[in-house]
């Protein structure tokens, strides 16, 4: 008689907030791809996507959650031909809503868990939707026993225990864990140290998509008891890998080895993560495609970049709206750009309206001095002309701005800030010239001297960002502190920097909330953007 063996298939799939029905098409369709496989693990909340946020609350959201797991449930209806199914979902009920996982198996529920870690710092909000679960639940099937767990569980001391405790040979984790830059590095640590501790195997599943700020990196594991990998799904795309147990001479339950994507380098997984943020903002929310002002400079070509890798050619339009300001290079450099992707591109000076706008000021500004106001005027001036062509054509306007000016406050407000989506705005500037060297290593695609010239907004002579704001090597280096780190004004002075600049740049941060609260929203790579994690009060006695 031979040993039993279960093959579990890894359903990295990516959902849609809120589309119920449409999710459990997704359910059933990755269900009928893993025909073979024992059992399918689907990610965290599958039926509602995540994060749901206050959908939760309303009553036709939970009519059609009850009816898309009614629907998965008797799908299951021959166990020698169908995988069963463990799939998450928000279960209703007059406790409260739990953050739910049930196994489904020969079409009727086996098991089902209860969130009982829910994380509440970052960008996670649980404890504002769900109730906390409390006992662990182990199922057999197919001659294992499978304890289940859901995401924060694992992170938490208790649960993993309290599954092993109660017989779990393997764990099943399903989570929504989106990407930041290192986390993948982190997971992979904690479940080495999880398995080594208990002493079971591990099956991770992930969500992979986009949604809204946040972007889910997929990279699936499964580590064996030892916690070697054993199998690792590739990042940022969809995947339906399958893992086998058998059972080993001593009893336990052993990995057969499966296939181990790499793991990419860090400004690759940005990079990717940027993409996807903008495939699935611009698709779910059918978009025919988006338009972008492209001045010449560094930011605005990254943009055009992801934006092309994202949506393709063909669904990109690249605006030049040259000033009085604009440099000769900054034209051809756009112009460059624009042709070696091969986008629409529509050159349309503001020089005409920038005038029109004075002369109907002069009486309002006479007798007071040129200043940012005329510099702002240009860039609002802009805003009217991509914000016509998108209003016209439907498509989504992209913002350009990095998390470096975002930060200080180096933007216009209802000017080069105004927009649907910002790609790169939790990217710091440094972050941005690497991104664009990596881009170029893929195939050259921005201009060598967009990436080499002295950065500038272009709104007054001879401009450059140098002229407002510290060295870039010195700026985004406070930044990451203070935001990221929230590190006071004395221990980012001890890492060597002058009180007084960084002084002035976290006066700059607390000055600006009312702009980043007006701003799009943009990918988050970083582990600490500006968005949900951020919620510093615009109205503020605090004083450094």
């Amino acid at each position: 008689m031979s040993e039993p063996a279960l093959r579990i298939a890894l359903a990295q799939v990516d959902l849609l907030v809120g589309d119920a029905e449409g999710n459990a098409d997704r359910v059933l369709a990755m269900a009928e791809r893993a025909a073979g496989a024992d059992l399918v693990v689907f990610p965290e909340l599958t039926l509602a996507g995540y994060p749901p946020e206050d959908l939760l609350f309303h009553r036709g959201f939970r009519h059609r959650i009850e009816a898309a797991f009614a629907r998965c449930g008797a799908a299951q209806t021959n166990a020698a031909a169908s995988p069963a199914l463990v799939l998450g979902f928000p279960e209703y009920t007059d406790e409260g809503i739990y953050n739910s996982v049930a196994l489904f198996a020969g079409g009727e529920e086996r098991a089902r868990y209860r969130k009982s870690r829910l994380p509440n710092y970052g960008v996670f909000d649980e404890q504002r939707y769900f109730a906390r679960g409390n006992a662990a639940t182990v199922v057999e099937h197919a001659g294992f026993r499978l304890g289940l767990l859901i995401c924060e569980d694992l992170w938490q001391d208790g649960p993993v225990a309290a599954a092993c405790s109660a017989g779990a040979e393997i764990l099943l984790v399903t989570n929504a864990s989106p990407y930041e830059q290192g986390k993948q590095a982190q997971r992979e640590a904690l479940l080495q140290r999880r398995a080594r501790e208990s002493g079971v195997p591990i099956v991770y599943v992930n969500l992979v998509g986009g949604q809204d700020e946040l972007v889910f990196d997929g990279q699936s594991v499964v580590v064996d008891r030892m916690g070697e990998v054993m199998l690792r799904s590739a990042a940022f795309e969809e995947a339906l890998d399958v893992i086998e147990f058998r059972r080993a001479p001593d009893g336990r339950a052993e990995v057969i080895r499966g296939t181990v994507a790499p793991r990419l380098r860090e400004v690759e997984e940005v990079y990717r993560a940027l993409v996807l943020g903008v495939r699935d903002y611009v698709g779910k929310h059918r978009f025919p495609g988006v338009v972008l002002g492209l001045s010449g400079g560094i930011d605005s070509a990254l943009t055009l970049a992801i934006a092309v890798d994202a949506l393709g050619a063909e669904r990109v339009q690249a605006v030049m709206m040259p000033s009085r300001y604009t440099a000769q290079m900054s034209l051809d450099d756009a112009a460059e750009q624009a042709r070696i992707l091969g986008v629409k591109y529509s050159v349309i000076p503001i020089e005409g309206m920038f005038e029109t706008a004075l002369v109907a000021l002069r009486e309002e500004f006479a007798g007071r001095p040129v200043d940012a106001t005329e510099e702002n005027l240009q860039s609002r001036c802009r805003m009217l002309v991509l914000m016509g062509i998108s209003n016209k054509t439907g498509k989504m306007l992209l913002t350009t701005g990095n998390k470096s000016e975002m930060a200080v406050g180096y933007a216009t407000l209802y000017g080069d800030m105004a927009g649907g989506f910002a790609p790169i705005k939790d990217c710091s500037k440094l972050l941005v010239y690497r991104l664009a060297a990596y881009r170029n290593e893929l195939g050259s695609v921005i201009p060598a001297r967009v990436i080499e010239r002295p950065p500038s907004a272009e709104l007054r002579p001879d401009q450059k960002d140098s002229d407002s704001l510290p060295p870039y090597e010195v700026l985004d280096p406070i930044l990451e502190a203070f935001i990221e780190e929230d590190l006071s004004v004395e221990e980012i002075v001890a890492r060597g920097f002058a009180r007084e600049t960084v002084g002035r740049v976290l006066d700059l941060v607390k000055r600006n909330e009312y702009k980043r609260r007006q701003a799009p929203p943009g990918v988050r790579v970083s582990r600490r953007a500006f968005g949900r994690d951020w919620r510093y009060p615009i109205t503020s006695g605090y004083r450094r």
